[in-house]
């Protein structure tokens, strides 16, 4: 049987993994985009993918490709990336 990957507290509740909600601090680049607060990262996907959608950056096509608008292009450092590739670029402007 497969152990869990959750934390347990001593009440036996799981916890949330601290180090995805760790707030982290955007590059200038990428604050035009999310904001210039300190973000977990599940947030700042979450935002970058409501600009994706409010912009229509999604290839019609291939919705699984994004092509990147200049606020874009400047965190990803070219004009289309796939969303499997978005997480190491983004990744790249946090801190």
């Amino acid at each position: 049987m497969a152990k869990k990957t959750t934390t347990e507290g001593k009440t036996g509740e799981a916890k949330a993994n601290s180090a995805f909600m760790k707030p982290l601090q955007p590059s200038k680049e990428l604050a035009v985009i999310v904001g210039s607060n300190p973000l977990p990262r599940s947030e700042v996907v979450s935002k970058v993918w409501e600009y994706i959608k409010k912009n229509e950056l999604q290839n019609p096509e291939n919705k699984r490709e994004i092509v990147a608008d200049k606020a874009l292009e400047a965190v990803f450092g070219k004009p289309r990336v796939t969303m499997f590739e978005m997480n190491k670029h983004l990744a790249q402007h946090l801190k």
